[in-house]
């Protein structure tokens, strides 16, 4: 095992949250889900991330019963949907969610996007949840930072997360700026923009320096960045090619050039448009 998977980031209230982790976004197929997590959890991986949305978080749990370590050991994650926000149905969409995992608590719950009129509910809901010990932590999703200075105003407990497109043709550099200046660590969801960067010939010579693939490289670039990077992958050898950054380490030069490919792309929807 990789001594990555101990690597983690402290959240704002202490909670160690692992810095690399496995997303589970479009796994819907049921056996192939279970044996994903699974094997992901067999090598070493401790953080699984998913939500109310991608319909697999019964697979999840049966995954997490399968692997035989201890729930302690586990970092878990759902969001709530769009059509289940606002403050009493948040609540009720974490019962459910719970339900399906067959769990007891979640370390982390998220809002998965900010609806107008409901996200700043949404976030008051996850508060009493945290308040109640039902989760670890409290967090969003796709939030911006007009978003979560809303939230700011409001919250007796700052969200800790926000989880956002993020990979190097969006860097996201104000956002990221903002959530640290706030104590918020940020995740990053499509860290390989949806495949979009594994023929990028910069990052395909720098691979080539490392005797390593594109999308290590990508991953490295996130981890050294200090975020922390959810990777999704159906394939175990793709999994386990995902962990396998540990053993390098990109030098300054090579982070500036990778950080010089943004473009501000996105690869899914603006959260101010959604």
């Amino acid at each position: 095992m990789t001594k990555l998977f101990f690597d983690t980031v402290r959240l704002a209230n202490g909670v160690e949250m692992p810095q690399l982790g496995l997303g589970v976004y479009k796994m819907t197929e049921p056996k192939q889900t279970i044996e994903a997590i699974t094997y992901a959890i067999e090598i070493g991986y401790r953080a699984i991330d998913t939500a109310a949305i991608y319909e697999n978080e019964s697979e999840t749990g049966e995954a997490i019963r399968h692997s035989g370590t201890p729930r302690e050991n586990l970092f878990i994650t759902s969001k709530v949907w769009n059509d289940e926000q606002g403050y009493d149905s948040t609540l009720r969409a974490f019962e459910t969610s719970l339900r399906k995992l067959d769990l007891d608590y979640l370390d982390l719950y998220l809002t998965h996007w900010p609806i107008t009129g409901k996200y700043e509910e949404t976030y008051k809901a996850i508060e009493r949840l945290y308040d109640e010990k039902l989760i670890r932590a409290t967090g969003v999703s796709n939030h911006h930072q007009n978003h979560l200075e809303k939230i700011l105003v409001k919250a007796n407990i700052a969200p800790m997360v926000n989880q956002i497109e993020l990979h190097p043709r969006l860097t996201q550099e104000p956002l990221r700026q903002f959530c640290l200046d706030n104590e918020i660590a940020v995740t990053s969801w499509s860290p390989l923009a949806r495949g979009g960067l594994l023929t990028e010939p910069t990052l395909l010579a720098i691979g080539e320096k490392y005797h390593k693939t594109a999308t290590q490289i990508i991953i490295r670039w996130h981890l050294q960045n200090g975020l922390i990077v959810i990777p999704k992958s159906i394939t175990p050898s793709r999994i386990k090619e995902n962990s396998e950054v540990g053993d390098f380490e990109l030098s300054s030069e090579d982070m500036q050039l990778i950080n010089a490919l943004n473009k501000n792309e996105r690869t899914g929807t603006n959260p101010d448009k959604f």
